[in-house]
């Protein structure tokens, strides 16, 4: 899929676009360019969503403590609640997490 995007005076990306819109460009910059455009555009729109990802990460550990400590059972938790939990914590073992509770991944 081609990509198209429209410069600032500075030739800095301010927009992109899938279709060839005026005053659009194709995109021949690398792919780092358009990425750090759409970070940045999402950002402005959502000044919460860089907290809102750090809350969750605080409510894993959270979870993961209470778990741990057998305040709850994970079972207990509702399965589409399971599902996610387990999601993440696949996905965090990319490495992509806080490190709260160290490094210990077998809390479930």
């Amino acid at each position: 899929m081609s990509h198209y995007v429209k410069r600032n005076s500075q030739g800095i990306v301010v927009a992109v676009s899938v279709e060839p819109l005026e005053g659009f460009e194709l995109a021949t910059a690398g792919a780092e360019e358009l990425a750090r455009h759409m970070a940045e555009s999402t950002s402005a729109q959502n000044p919460f969503e860089e907290s809102d990802r750090d809350v969750v990460r605080v409510l894993d550990d959270l979870i993961n403590l209470l778990v741990e400590k057998n305040t709850i059972r994970f079972t207990d938790l509702p399965l589409a609640a399971q599902r996610k939990l387990l999601e993440r914590k696949g996905l965090r073992r990319g490495g992509s997490h806080l490190g709260l509770l160290g490094e210990d991944s077998s809390l479930f």
